[in-house]
């Protein structure tokens, strides 16, 4: 085979199919390794399209799948998939090779990229290579130019462990040879296969994502900072100016490794340039991974494609073999990939990191359609010669001759919406960091960095919280037995924290199990009744919905005579869970008409134009009485409380809002008293948690979609959109620091704030299902 098995030329004739369906019969049993949908990456994308592709051409091929986890619950393949390995387990890779030598497997097909692999730079798949006895057949996604020494000596071993090597571009082929000293007749050139699509004018492709009319410019995969989005969003303002009707298209979910370290803060970044720039109109976010056919209408749809990255060192791209060969003009900054497919005025090369080349070369494009159609004609009939039928004859030829090579010496082994309106994904659940704060007594207070501080002991309030938190989290479906562990223990500490003499809850616990006074706080008082209602609400057993009930009982009369008007708000919130339980219980309806009357009472009396607030000051979880009022108005069918409740948060929500239209919420420094300049430090998760609650509970009184995506924005402050452009939740550990400073991140992780993080997420995903609901925009919102 050697460098002419990739070379263009004409269609593969019958003759070779048929000698490729020969090599095949010859080949017997193929195992494909590499990562495989549904996991999202690129190798998971090519493994399943290469199995697809063979399996097709070659409807006799014996054909399976090991498919490599980067979690360790692994993921719901299809019936392909026989074995899995966790990237970080290596006696998995070892288990991996005994089962494909027990299965008698006569070729191994491997995808190999640095990432996929556990271990200092993948080295772990050795453990595997070394000890199959078939031969192998590795596809090589990259090739680097400088590697590290563990990257050197892992490629070195795959290059020895190999029978054949495929690379996809001349340019890495020639950099294996006389870089890492391959054999030049060991490897293959077939170029990354693409979907035989028709070629179709864009015009006729646009109207399912609204776009009609519209000039369309795509990116797709998926997103990391090395791909360069914010280049072409900064080239836009130009663009738009020449071609108003420009719609930029940025299609793919956040690299799930990225999402994991350091959640959606580059999506957030993008949007947040987008705005900045404004022209968050032109552009439209589809943040989720799609599956081929639907990627092909994307394509479909383009009138340019855009490869922006960064790094010239980047060996083969999909997505520009994707959009290239399904006859798209390409504009890209000189990858090597893309200078070796680009060349010859193939497609148009711009200097990497260089938005006004990208806003000429558009420009030029659209103002110049003969040309753009010359050159989507050209590209789609040279990636006639990348389909996947052709790739897969193509490797046929290159499993017989590592076949053939072994035999000579064997080795000897045992849709569409706007950014302005599109909700991003969600930050999974993680409870790591809370399960560290809970001991058998309850939830510590305070942690220095992430270390639970003994110290400060345990406090009603977030034990309070946490027991809010188990029930949210059954009604989101998580794991049975943890809920009902912890729960248990936060309901015993608020059964311990009544004082039935008084009627009233102790608040602060030392680490050596003494109450540190008799009476808690009015508000620690209203935060525990919150708690139990919930709990009378939940799905809970039955003897823990009776004790929450009981407790809730004893605890409510005394709220009665309480002056705190945010203690009154935290009763209310758990009396419209109870009253949702037993509506027949006047007793408690009773107290909650004079709680409501009393707020909006205060509200009437306090607010003004300039204002709307129930007190003449505004300190810490504001967001809540406006959202009780909200609650308590429609349980009680008082249109003019909930009306009063919406203006005020409206009102909130005003002044919450920074210049750049994210959440500041009012400073810790100093109580904000009308009139005076308002403190922007030190803001709390807490505060940021009300936010989110109170307009989700706006958005259920209203259906109006504007609360959700203001609850989207205030949960949006945890990850990074806030006056530091620095999140609070730590996705490492499962927490959330405690506040900014006015310079910094305060680091500590403490109950109240990982509590209010991980209420906030979980509220966001019980209402996700609320999306569905949204209205689409018509193609007149956009530009």
């Amino acid at each position: 085979m050697g460098q002419g098995t990739g070379s263009r030329g004409g269609s593969h004739s019958q003759r070779e199919r048929l000698i490729s369906i020969e090599i095949l019969a010859q080949t017997g049993k193929i195992a494909l390794l590499g990562s495989y949908l549904p996991r999202k990456c690129g190798i998971a994308t090519f493994t399943s399209d290469l199995y697809q592709a063979v399996t097709h051409q070659f409807a006799d091929c014996e054909c399976m799948v090991v498919a490599f986890n980067d979690l360790e619950v692994g993921y719901h393949y299809q019936l392909e998939v026989r074995f899995e390995v966790y990237l970080s387990d290596l006696a998995a890779y070892e288990r991996a090779a005994d089962f494909l030598n027990i299965e008698a497997v006569d070729l191994v097909c491997l995808q190999h990229e640095f990432g996929v692999y556990g271990g200092p730079a993948g080295r772990n798949l050795l453990a595997l290579l070394k000890d199959v006895r078939a031969p192998i057949v590795t596809t090589l996604h990259t090739v680097l130019r400088n590697p590290d020494k563990q990257q050197e000596r892992v490629m070195q071993e795959l290059i020895r462990l190999s029978s054949r090597l495929v690379v996809m571009t001349r340019y890495t082929r020639q950099l294996l040879i006389e870089r890492y000293a391959a054999p030049a007749g060991k490897v293959d050139l077939i170029a990354h296969g693409i979907p035989d699509t028709p070629y179709l004018d864009p015009d006729l492709c646009k109207e399912p994502f609204g776009v009609e009319g519209k000039q369309v410019l795509l990116t797709f995969g998926l997103l990391s900072p090395g791909k360069g989005i914010e280049v072409v969003l900064r080239a836009l303002p130009q663009i738009v100016e020449s071609f108003p009707g420009v719609v930029y298209i940025v299609l793919g979910a956040t690299h799930p490794t990225l999402v994991r370290e350091h959640g959606e803060a580059y999506r957030l970044s993008l949007e947040l340039l987008a705005e900045e720039l404004g022209i968050e109109g032109h552009v439209i976010f589809y943040n989720r991974f799609v599956e081929l056919n639907e990627l092909t209408e994307f394509i479909a749809a383009a009138d340019i494609y855009i490869t922006p990255y960064l790094n010239e060192a980047q060996a083969v791209s999909g997505t520009l073999a994707y959009a290239f060969g399904c006859g798209k003009p390409v504009i890209s900054t000189p990858y090597w990939h893309a200078q070796e497919l680009l060349e010859a005025d193939q497609g148009v090369l711009v200097p990497f990191g260089d938005s006004a080349s990208i806003a000429r070369a558009v420009k030029d494009l659209l103002g110049d359609p003969l040309r753009r159609q010359a050159m989507a004609r050209r590209a789609y009939e040279l990636g006639r010669e990348m389909i996947w039928s052709r790739s897969a004859h193509l490797y046929a030829q290159s499993f017989d001759a590592a076949r053939r090579e072994r035999s000579r010496s064997r080795r000897v082994a045992f849709a569409t919406r706007p950014l302005a309106q599109l909700p991003g994904p969600l930050p999974n659940i993680k409870l790591d960091h809370l399960l560290r704060l809970t001991d058998s007594t309850g939830m510590f207070q305070h942690a220095i960095f992430a270390v639970p501080n003994f110290e400060h002991g345990y406090c009603t309030d977030d034990n309070a919280r946490a027991l809010i938190l188990t029930v949210v989290l059954a009604e989101l479906g998580w794991d049975k037995e943890l809920l009902n562990r912890i729960r248990c223990i936060y309901l015993a500490f608020l059964f311990h924290a009544f004082n039935g003499d008084s009627g009233r809850f102790r608040n602060f616990l030392s680490f050596d199990r003494r109450w540190l006074e008799q009476c808690g706080s009015e508000d620690s008082h209203g935060r525990a009744v919150w708690a139990l209602g919930v709990c009378v609400n939940g799905s809970l057993p039955t003897s823990e919905q009776a004790l929450a009930g009981q407790l809730f009982s004893r605890a409510l009369p005394t709220v009665v005579d309480f002056t705190s008007l945010r203690a009154a708000g935290f009763c209310l919130l758990g009396i419209r869970d109870y009253l949702a339980r037993f509506s027949g219980d006047r007793q408690v309806a009773q107290i909650q008409e004079h709680l409501a009357q009393r707020l909006y009472e205060h509200f009437q009396a306090c607010a003004r134009e300039d204002w709307v607030w129930c007190e003449e000051y505004l300190c810490y979880d504001n967001p809540r009485l406006a959202q009780a009022l909200i609650c308590s108005g429609t349980q009680l069918n008082r249109p003019e409380m909930v009306e009063m409740g919406l203006r005020a948060l409206t009102w909130l929500m005003q002044v919450q809002t920074s210049e750049t239209r994210h959440l500041r919420p009012i400073g810790s420094d100093r109580v904000y008293r009308r009139g005076e300049v308002k403190p922007h430090f030190d803001q709390q998760p807490v505060d940021a948690w009300a936010s989110v609650s109170a307009c989700l509970e706006a958005y259920r009184a209203t259906s109006d979609a504007t609360w959700h995506g203001r609850a989207r924005k205030s949960f949006e402050w945890f990850l990074g959109r806030n006056d530091l452009g620095l999140p609070t939740y730590d996705h490492t550990t499962g927490g959330c620091r405690d506040g900014l400073h006015i310079d910094r991140v305060n680091e500590n992780q403490g109950a109240e704030s990982t509590l209010a993080f991980l209420l906030s997420l979980g509220e966001m995903c019980l209402s996700r299902n609320a999306l569905s609901t949204l209205p689409d925009p018509s193609p007149s919102q956009l530009p």
